[in-house]
């Protein structure tokens, strides 16, 4: 044999242990890849119902928020009508009020003074 065969021979095991070794490879990467594909199915089967549940949720807070929202707009307008109609309260009855309980001091003063002198 000469070292033409002898190479020959080693190239041809070379390639030889180079094909089975990618082959090998293929198989790994194929199978893997299959793994991939039933773990991405399975979590779109679970991630979409929980996706839609998420949805009518947002959807219903948003709703809420916005009954929330009206009730604090009407709790302001009449915590505003009540503040206006106790102020007009005020200005109506204070003065009138103010000179009633005076009239009643000064009359109550002026009676015992009176019977004082009796």
């Amino acid at each position: 044999m000469s070292a033409g065969d002898v190479a020959a021979i080693v190239v041809a095991i070379s390639s030889v242990a180079l094909v089975v070794l990618l082959a090998f490879l293929v198989v790994n990467v194929t199978r893997t890849l299959a793994e991939v594909k039933v773990s991405v199915e399975e979590l779109r089967r679970q991630a979409l119902p929980l996706i839609d549940d998420a949805s009518r949720t947002v959807a219903t807070a948003n709703a809420e928020l916005v009954k929330v929202d009206e009730l604090v707009d009407s709790a302001s307008a009449i915590s505003g009508t009540v503040d206006a109609a106790s102020h007009l309260f005020y200005l109506v009855f204070s003065n009138p009020i103010i000179k009633a309980m005076a009239l009643a001091t000064g009359t109550a003063r002026a009676g015992r003074a009176l019977r004082r002198r009796d």
